[in-house]
C-alpha cells in the first residue's frame, strides 16, 4: 500500500478564481479521508483529478513512487487502479446485479470460476448474495448503492473514490450505509476519499477530515481534533453545531477559554474597558453551555424539543445568539443563568 499525495494542486476552468487553488495534503495509507465543504468549494473537482477525469492546471498527484498527474501528463483512469462510486450509482439497467458487479472483471478478461468467485465474495460482503439475479430496477436505493460498492471491491483497487454516495438516500438508509462503508473500508484495506457536504457523515466515517472553502484547503485533521480545535470561523461553522461569537478579549487570551475568563468578558459587554480590547471570534459549542445559578443572566430566544433534549437559543447582552442544550423546556422571553464551561478562540 502506498500514500496518496496532492502537491499544490490547482485547477482553472477559464476566467475568475480557480476551482481548486494550491491544495496540498497527504492521505494516510489505508486511510479514510473525507473532503468536506459546501457546494462549489472544489471538493468534487479534487476527486475528479485524483480519478484522472480532469488534468491539473498546476501541481501534481502522486501515489507512492508513481506520478499520476501534473500539468503536462495524466495517467488515464484505467491505469490508476482506482474505483469510483457515484451519487447516481451508474448501474447498467439491462444487467443483473452479478453482471454489474462483475463487469470490471469482464473488461480485464477474467471469466469462468475466477469471475464467479470474485463476484460472490463481493456480494457477500455487502449482503446481497440473494439478489445476484435481480436487475437494478428491482432494488431499493440502498441496495443499488451496495451493488456499486461491490463493483468496486472486485477489482481490489488501491484507492476508492466516493462522490456524495449517500445524497439520494433517506436518513434511515444513510445510517445503515455508513455502517456498510465502515465494514467495506476495514475489509478492503483500500485508501478511501469521500466527498460530502454533510459534516455528520464526515465525522462518523473518516479517519481524517479535510475542510474546503472556495477552492482552498482550510484545515485537515482527525475528526476529534477538527471538532475541538477548528482553525478559523469557516471550519468552526462547518463542523458540529455551535455559535461563533465576537468577544472583546485581552491580547494574551489563550485559545482554550474557560468559564472565569468568559464570565468576565460577558459581564463586561458594553463597558468602556471592553471597547479597548480587540474583538476575536470565539466558538462555543451547545454542550458547553448549561443552566447554573452561578452563571450569567441570558434571555431565552427559542426553545425546541429534539426528543432527548431541548435546544435553546440564548441572547447575549449585545444581541448575539448562543446555542445551548437543556433537559427541560424554557419559555421564550424568560431570563435564566447559564455557565459557559469552554470556548475556543478561532
Amino acid at each position: 500500500m502506498a500514500q496518496l499525495i496532492l502537491n499544490h494542486l490547482t485547477k482553472h476552468f477559464g476566467g475568475g478564481r480557480p476551482a481548486v487553488s494550491d491544495v496540498s495534503l497527504k492521505v494516510r495509507e489505508g486511510g479514510f479521508l473525507a473532503l468536506l465543504g459546501p457546494s462549489g468549494c472544489g471538493k468534487t473537482t479534487v476527486l475528479r483529478m485524483i480519478a484522472g477525469f480532469e488534468r491539473p492546471s498546476d501541481g501534481s498527484i502522486e501515489f507512492g513512487e508513481r506520478r499520476l498527474s501534473d500539468a503536462s501528463l495524466a495517467l488515464p483512469p484505467e491505469r490508476r487502479n482506482m474505483a469510483m462510486v457515484f451519487q447516481s450509482y451508474a448501474l447498467w439497467p439491462h444487467m443483473t446485479v452479478a453482471e454489474n458487479v462483475g463487469y470490471p472483471l469482464k473488461v480485464r478478461g477474467i471469466s469462468g470460476e475466477a469471475w464467479k468467485r470474485s463476484v460472490g465474495e463481493a456480494l457477500s460482503l455487502v449482503k446481497l448474495t440473494d439478489y445476484a439475479d435481480r436487475r437494478p430496477a428491482a432494488l431499493s436505493g440502498g441496495q443499488r448503492q451496495r451493488v456499486a460498492l461491490a463493483r468496486c471491491l472486485v477489482t481490489s483497487p488501491d484507492v476508492v473514490l466516493l462522490d456524495e454516495p449517500l445524497a439520494n438516500l433517506d436518513q434511515h438508509l444513510r445510517k445503515s450505509m455508513e455502517e456498510t462503508f465502515r465494514i467495506f473500508h476495514e475489509r478492503s484495506g483500500a485508501t478511501m476519499v469521500y466527498v460530502t457536504h454533510d459534516q455528520a457523515e464526515a465525522m462518523a466515517l473518516a479517519t481524517d477530515v479535510a475542510v474546503m472553502s472556495e477552492g482552498r484547503l482550510m484545515q485537515m485533521a482527525p475528526p476529534a481534533e477538527i471538532y475541538a480545535r477548528p482553525e478559523g470561523a469557516i471550519v468552526g461553522g462547518l463542523i458540529g453545531r455551535g455559535a461563533v461569537l465576537r468577544l472583546a478579549l485581552p491580547g494574551d487570551a489563550p485559545r482554550a477559554l474557560e468559564w472565569p475568563t468568559l464570565k468576565c468578558v460577558l459581564a463586561g459587554m458594553g463597558k468602556a474597558e471592553a471597547a479597548e480590547q480587540p474583538l476575536r471570534d470565539v466558538l462555543v459549542r451547545p454542550e458547553h453551555v448549561s443552566a447554573d445559578s452561578e452563571g450569567i443572566a441570558l434571555r431565552v430566544s427559542t426553545c425546541t424539543f429534539e426528543g432527548e433534549r431541548f435546544a435553546l437559543t440564548l441572547a447575549l447582552a449585545d444581541g448575539q445568539m448562543l446555542k445551548a442544550y437543556g433537559d427541560q423546556a424554557m419559555k421564550p422571553g424568560e431570563t435564566a443563568r447559564f455557565v459557559i464551561s469552554h470556548g475556543w478562540r478561532l
